[in-house]
């Protein structure tokens, strides 16, 4: 017999958690959720789990009134945001955290069944037909040709939201986005959420800016490159990481944004 649904703990673009008995948590996919996407997440963080990687453990899979949901280890403790707002740690301190935890992410063998960032492109170009203009999907593709990128694990969503401060260290939750690609493609994401995105929501523009640019410059360090070196890895998966962000729908309030930024990316 399941335990009963109890009070919801967190939500996101895709779902909702709620507590789900003695320390364990539900994510309760929302309603129009593919069904594709909940499937890829319970196997992406069950073979990060089992790696020994960041991620939670995963129980089982259920449906509850309808809507898809899995059962996972409840990670006690702040969202790295969180602690930020709180001033429990410094701007400084989080980008370390951030950056140790998309550096250990990166030296883990991205399970098989993730997608490769050409055809989670593509695909997405196909699903979402007349989000972007022709000439700008054209141009995303040809760039991915010509940075043929390769094939460790990413994330897909590393920001200071999905990592959870426990008391065993820092853990990522939302492997949704999850994809095999570089490193420089999460740098991207990351830099494009925090300094692109978040100051325009934040109530202090500057909190996101700042741990983006404390987390390159830890990257860099655990990475054994210069800061200039990282950046030229980074930059040209910015247009990729834009056009993904518009492609998903999920930042509805930031489309506009977006699509400016894309113009300039491919310009006619």
């Amino acid at each position: 017999m399941h335990p009963s649904l109890g009070p919801k703990i967190g939500e996101g673009a895709t779902a909702d958690v709620h507590a789900w008995g003695a320390g364990r948590v539900v994510k309760l996919y929302k309603a129009g959720t593919p069904r594709r996407l909940c499937v890829h997440e319970v196997r992406v963080t069950r073979a990060i789990y089992a790696a020994g990687g960041l991620a939670p453990e995963v129980f089982e899979e259920l449906s509850i009134e309808g809507r898809a949901g899995v059962v996972m280890a409840r990670l006690d403790g702040p969202t790295l945001i969180q602690t930020m707002k709180s001033e429990a740690v410094s701007y400084t301190h989080a980008g370390a955290v951030l950056a140790g935890c998309l550096h250990a992410v990166h030296a883990a063998p991205p399970p098989s069944c993730l997608m490769r960032l050409r055809d989670y492109v593509v695909s997405s170009l196909q699903r979402n037909r007349g989000t972007l203009s022709e000439r700008i999907s054209a141009g995303l593709v040809e760039l991915i040709d010509q940075l043929s990128p390769g094939d460790g694990l990413c994330h897909g969503d590393p920001n200071p939201g999905n990592v959870i401060m426990t008391a065993e260290g820092p853990k990522l939750i939302d492997w949704i986005a999850a994809l095999r690609a570089p490193p420089g493609f999460d740098l991207a994401s990351a830099h494009v959420m925090l300094t692109e995105l978040a100051p325009h929501t934040s109530d202090n523009p500057e909190r996101p800016r700042a741990v983006n640019a404390a987390m390159q410059t830890a990257y860099a360090g655990l990475a054994g490159a210069s800061p200039a070196e990282l950046a030229a890895t980074v930059t040209p998966y910015l247009p990729v990481v834009r056009a993904l962000a518009l492609l998903s729908g999920a930042v509805p309030a930031h489309a506009a944004r977006l699509v400016q930024h894309l113009e300039a990316d491919f310009p006619a």
